[in-house]
């Protein structure tokens, strides 16, 4: 029986949304590594009821808690987000039903995105590829590689060094630089509401 498969452009889709997850949430990140390495699930915090009681004391005013951060955690990928859909209209692309076009018009439609987006990403990333030998040359994979650098696929069996041909050289991100947010800037709103008069 053949394991499901997703359409391409809901791949891509979940692709970036897994990628910018991975950037800036470092516990989905440890979650999505445990999955891909096939390592037992973290585990999760104890429940309350697995908890002792805690014991009894005085009651004491509780001390004023800190502010909330203006921005959530995830602000920096969902200000990405905006900025590849303002140069690229990507989240336009992916969210339009394009099963009814023909192919010529989502070809070109990806044009436009493609070329949009790759602008964003150059104005605000550096990356670097993980392997600097060209695609299709043959390599060794030595013992105690990173697996978060080098993804073993195809034939794996044994123990490494392992013989391979390199199928993609992988991306590093060696520098992010967004724009400072202007005070009261909502990072959830990734595309406003455009009306015309």
């Amino acid at each position: 029986m053949s394991e499901p498969s997703l359409p391409f452009f809901q791949r891509l889709w979940f692709a970036w949304v897994c990628l910018l997850r991975v950037l800036f949430d470092g516990r989905f990140a440890a979650r999505a590594y445990a999955e891909f390495e096939g390592l037992p699930q973290l585990e999760a915090p104890p429940t309350p009821e697995a908890l002792p009681p805690p014991p009894e004391k005085k009651e004491e005013p509780e001390p004023a808690k800190p502010a909330r951060p203006e921005l959530p955690d995830n602000a920096p990928a969902m200000q990405l987000l905006a900025l590849l859909q303002r140069e690229g209209r990507l989240v336009d692309f992916l969210e339009q039903d394009i099963t009814s076009f023909p192919d010529a018009e989502i070809g070109a439609a990806a044009r436009v995105v493609h070329e949009g987006c790759r602008r964003a990403l150059r104005s605000h990333a550096k990356l670097e590829p993980v392997r600097k030998e060209e695609e299709g040359t043959r390599i060794v994979v030595e013992a105690g590689f990173n697996p978060q650098e080098i993804k073993l696929i195809g034939n794996v069996q044994g123990q490494p060094p392992h013989r391979g041909t390199l199928q993609h050289r992988g991306w590093r991100l060696t520098e992010l630089t967004l724009p400072e947010a202007a005070a009261g800037y909502d990072p959830s709103i990734i595309a406003p509401a455009e009306v015309e008069l």
